[in-house]
């Protein structure tokens, strides 16, 4: 991808800022550490140290790609319906993830849950590893009334005393889980 052809994106304006700060190469040192993936602040990031303007990451984040740093560019969000389209298009399933742990009240849970149906989302995280057996409960009960499947996730991202792969992800009775789905397709194919 060249540079003029993501010049509104939002990893090209960390590289402009960043020159504007006297640091030149930022766009092309972090195009190389992505190895032709998409790049990222992460590869910034890493541009910054190996580079010498910072110590680690932590440091780079501190100094040059936190909120009111020289680097800093707000994230710039797609809406619901273009991320469930995506999701489609690529033959996936859109599932919201961990919906009890978002900072929302019941009303706007709702709304939120109801909005993500509308737009063709579905399924949603019923089942997670440390969650109390109410909350899991009424989220059961939210798949049920806005028409979504049921599904569960560990959040595991390394081993840890706390939690266990796979364990405590049973699906309450009454809601559909997303693999059936996918059972249906194998079935028909």
């Amino acid at each position: 991808m060249n540079r003029k052809r993501v010049a509104r994106c939002g990893v090209s304006r960390i590289a402009e800022r960043l020159e504007k700060a006297r640091i030149p190469g930022a766009w092309e040192g972090a195009l190389k550490l992505a190895d032709g993936g998409a790049v990222t602040r992460g590869h910034f990031a890493r541009f910054l140290v190996e580079a010498g303007y910072a110590n680690n990451m932590a440091d780079v984040f501190k100094k040059y790609l936190a909120r009111g740093k020289t680097g800093y560019v707000p994230p710039q969000w797609c809406t619901i319906k273009q991320a469930i389209d995506v999701i489609h298009h690529s033959g996936g399933k859109a599932v919201i993830a961990h919906p009890g742990r978002y900072d929302l009240s019941a009303k706007w849970l709702k709304r939120l849950l109801a909005h993500f149906s509308e737009q063709g989302g579905d399924a949603m995280e019923v089942a997670q590893c440390q969650q109390a057996p109410h909350e899991r409960a009424q989220l059961a009960a939210y798949a049920v009334q806005y028409g979504l499947d049921a599904s569960q996730g560990s959040d595991f991202h390394q081993p840890c005393p706390w939690i266990e792969l796979g364990r405590k992800l049973w699906l309450p009775a009454g809601v559909e889980g997303i693999w059936r789905s996918w059972e249906v397709a194998v079935e028909q194919n």
